[in-house]
């Protein structure tokens, strides 16, 4: 029996008060639901998706296992939430933007079925699961749309959120996502692709030799002419003695 089938009815004793940082649980209702540590591919794919997102050029907060309690017997703790993330002490009222989840063997899909609606329900704008198990795919969740499901070729959108759109792949591909992210970090410097900062680069260099040219050209012709006004002197000396 799973956790929510467990604890479904009625609600229970607990408070989001009563859950400290650390502790391997979300709240469902004021009742407890265990998180066990992910496996390899999960931390992996977390990883791999906090480059490409973290990136993201209007992305200013983004957390790994944050806890949102939008209210008071219910916390959940997103894999990964962009967007909503203060830098301070405590569960985070209300619900992140997008929240990204990567489920894996011994995922319990009723209880991550009651996180997606609840997320949903209170707020959440777009919900991002990777499954790992089978073929490589992501499940798009928003509250007004049926589910929608993306394979590797496919992009994923969350406009108001990301700036970008986002290969299936970057969110467990790491070269794909260190890719994605190098051209992101290029755009935050007001970039949109490396061919501009070496052109701006090759241009700087240009315009310096120019200068350096003009300059060394300068110095060169008055040291000439010093030394032609001096010989010329002496010539001029020596035929009118």
């Amino acid at each position: 029996m799973s956790d929510l089938r467990k604890y479904l009815q009625p609600d229970g004793p607990f408070r989001a008060a009563d859950i400290r940082p650390g502790d391997y649980y979300e709240l469902y209702r004021g009742h407890p639901i265990e998180c066990a540590p992910t496996g390899g591919d999960g931390a992996r794919g977390v990883a791999t998706g906090v480059h490409v997102l973290d990136t993201d050029p209007d992305v200013e907060e983004l957390g790994v296992d944050a806890g949102f309690a939008p209210e008071p017997k219910t916390l959940w703790a997103p894999d990964i939430a962009v967007g909503r993330v203060p830098d301070k002490p405590g569960w985070i009222a209300g619900v992140p933007p997008l929240a990204v989840e990567y489920a894996g063997p011994g995922q319990d899909d009723e209880t991550l079925a009651a996180k997606i609606a609840g997320l949903l329900s209170h707020g959440t704008r777009y919900i991002w699961v990777v499954k790992l198990t089978g073929p490589r795919r992501v499940e798009v969740y928003t509250a007004d749309e049926p589910v929608k499901t993306l394979g590797p070729g496919e992009v994923l959108r969350a406009p108001g959120v990301l700036r970008n759109p986002v290969p299936v792949e970057a969110l467990y591909d790491r070269r794909k996502s260190l890719e994605l992210a190098f051209s992101n970090l290029l755009q935050r410097e007001g970039y949109n692709s490396l061919d501009e900062v070496r052109a701006e680069g090759l241009l700087a260099g240009i315009e310096k030799g120019i200068e350096k040219g003009i300059e060394q050209g300068i110095e060169k012709g008055i040291e000439q002419g010093i030394e032609k006004g001096i010989e010329q002197g002496i010539e001029k000396g020596i035929e009118q003695g």
